[in-house]
């Protein structure tokens, strides 16, 4: 028999959890603060690369006059930092007719949006423009896409000034996706990729330029999430999920909820796109579960499956009766026929899963990869095969 625990243990013990306790709410109290929950939430104060040169894109891995660095202004008077880098076939063709190549103009620019499809490329939280996956994706991009690509930093990213906000990131994208038209490109050669948190920022642009009557090429969302209020159940912050033990409570989570600085919801704002749409995820994500990106699929399907019966939500309701319950099983069973007659289906041995359907505003793709994780699931030759094929780029391009 164990002896017993002497009253000392149990007194240190309480003590330690009554310790803990304190330091979380703490840690709590400091996340619902709205400067650190901001500079959490966007991490726009951890830049990498260290002290960069965004005049010397070549020191990062581009080829040299590939890249204008640029800055744009907002209508409400904020500086962007961006770089528009030139297709590699286009450069190719400019690179024989000066050597060395000439350092990129505005009138390169004009011609290369005019000559190739440009992709309006939005990043997620943390980093730069000239961070090294970031980076690693405009080189896949403009030799296997075969387009230009246009980047920025959004407002306190990088050297642009101001302060990020959910309104002001999607009026910094607003505010490229007008420059690259300005320079002459058609809307339709022009395709917007989110990662991360750009996927948000790609579909509240989206459903702006819908609204306007625009129709770019398409909208590509890699590793996206359905709602930042869901995603915070489960999201590591500095690699440890804080808020987990919270969100285990409703209470816990209304909570949460209401200290939201930013609302963040593209399930919500996906419906408005008036273009096809492509969702690429991987199931190893770390940060993002892929189960996000099913939700939106399923969200986008919806309006082409039978309806479900509502099952009573309220405390206390009467539970079904034996035949609503009858009802409501073959409600679920035809709309599984029916999804499966309406999706298209594909397993990629070594790959993933290729799902489509023919949705009334175009194409809808969801690209499940089984590698990636969630900074590189868009360079992904698999997930860029399938980006080309769909938007008509590349070598699908005719």
């Amino acid at each position: 028999m164990a002896p017993p625990r002497s009253p000392s243990f149990l007194i240190r013990a309480q003590s330690l959890f009554f310790y803990l306790g304190i330091f979380y709410a703490v840690v709590i109290a400091l996340l619902a603060t709205p400067p650190i929950q901001r500079v959490i939430f966007y991490a726009h104060k951890f830049r990498w690369p260290l002290f960069p040169n965004y005049d010397l894109p070549e020191a990062y891995g581009l080829a040299p006059g590939k890249t204008l660095n640029l800055h744009l202004t907002t209508p409400d008077n904020v500086t962007l930092g961006a770089w528009f880098v030139l297709a590699d076939s286009y450069y190719q063709t400019q690179r024989s007719v000066s050597t060395p190549p000439a350092p990129i103009s505005l009138d390169v620019v004009r011609d290369a949006v005019r000559s190739q499809p440009t992709v309006l490329f939005l990043h997620g939280t943390g980093g730069t423009r000239a961070t090294p996956s970031r980076m690693q994706f405009y080189t896949h991009a403009t030799s296997r896409l075969q387009t230009n690509v246009f980047t920025i930093d959004y407002r306190g990213f990088g050297e642009s000034t101001g302060v990020p906000t959910e309104d002001g990131v999607e009026l910094d994208a607003y505010t490229a996706w007008r420059w690259i038209l300005e320079q002459g490109a058609k809307e339709e050669d022009v395709l917007i990729i989110g990662h991360s948190l750009g996927t948000n920022i790609a579909t509240r642009l989206g459903k702006r330029l819908a609204h306007e009557g625009a129709k770019p090429r398409g909208v590509t969302l890699l590793a996206p999430f359905s709602e930042l209020s869901v995603l915070l159940e489960t999201y590591p912050i500095f690699r440890i999920p804080i808020l987990q033990p919270i969100m285990q409570f409703p209470l816990g989570r209304k909570l949460v909820k209401t200290l939201q600085l930013e609302r963040y919801d593209t399930l919500s704002d996906i419906q408005s796109l008036n273009v096809p749409v492509l969702i690429g995820h991987a199931t190893d994500d770390p940060e993002i579960a892929h189960t996000h990106s099913k939700t939106l699929i399923d969200h986008l399907m919806s309006p082409y499956l039978p309806l479900l019966p509502l099952l009573p939500q309220a405390p206390g309701a009467a539970p079904l009766t034996a035949s609503e319950y009858e009802a409501y099983i073959e409600s679920l069973r035809k709309r599984k026929e029916a999804r499966t007659l309406l999706v298209k289906k594909t397993e990629v041995p070594n790959f993933g899963v290729v799902e489509e359907f023919e949705a009334k505003n175009g194409k809808v793709v969801y690209v499940e990869a089984m590698w990636g994780g969630h900074n590189v699931v868009g360079l992904q030759e698999g997930v860029q095969d399938e980006i080309a094929k769909m938007f008509r780029l590349g070598k699908h391009a005719q």
